[in-house]
């Protein structure tokens, strides 16, 4: 026998408080509202081109990001793979001290504050997942900071998200696929 709830308004998730008393602690307010993320180099879902992966030139994709929210003072960009077959995925790009007034990145940039990827390198090394281990889904996201946190280089993508968890506004992503 299965019971069906109603679907919950998106405002109230939005504006979700834990009851009074209760151990829940939520870090961040969820807000989804208009921070909308693509490339021109890829669609959302669809292959990311050769060029842009570690069996091409290996450089990053341009992105195009908009509607940032009121308040932003700085971006941070992550690239990972959570079909890569270790315990976290697999993180191919951390990129942050991106200032509020900019909404794109060029292909191949090596601007702004390199974090350190899952190859151990500065900078972004695209994909590359074990032959034959079906389509990966890269996660490229980019995350609307209220403040610029001056952070310093080489920060890996838990250690990043850990310094910036408290002063995300809102964040938005695309999705590409590559297989071998």
């Amino acid at each position: 026998m299965s019971s069906s709830k109603p679907p919950i308004p998106s405002d109230a998730i939005r504006n979700a408080t834990p009851p009074a008393g209760n151990l829940l602690t939520v870090a961040q307010k969820l807000n989804v509202a208009n921070l909308t993320l693509s490339s021109p180099t890829f669609g959302s879902h669809e292959r990311i081109p050769e060029r842009n992966t570690g069996e091409g030139d290996d450089v990053s994709p341009a992105l195009d990001w908009s509607g940032a929210p009121e308040g932003t003072r700085s971006f941070a960009v992550v690239s990972h793979d959570p079909d890569a077959p270790l315990v976290d995925g697999f993180t191919h790009w951390v990129l942050y001290g991106i200032p509020g007034d900019v909404n794109s990145l060029d292909e191949g940039t090596d601007n702004f504050v390199g974090g350190k990827n899952s190859f151990g390198n500065a900078g972004y090394n695209g994909p590359l997942p074990p032959p034959g281990h079906g389509k990966h889904h890269y996660y490229f996201w980019v995350y609307a900071l209220d403040a610029d946190l001056g952070l310093e280089p080489g920060l890996d993508r838990r250690s990043l998200q850990e310094q910036i968890e408290d002063h995300v506004i809102e964040q938005a992503r695309i999705v590409g696929i590559y297989e071998r």
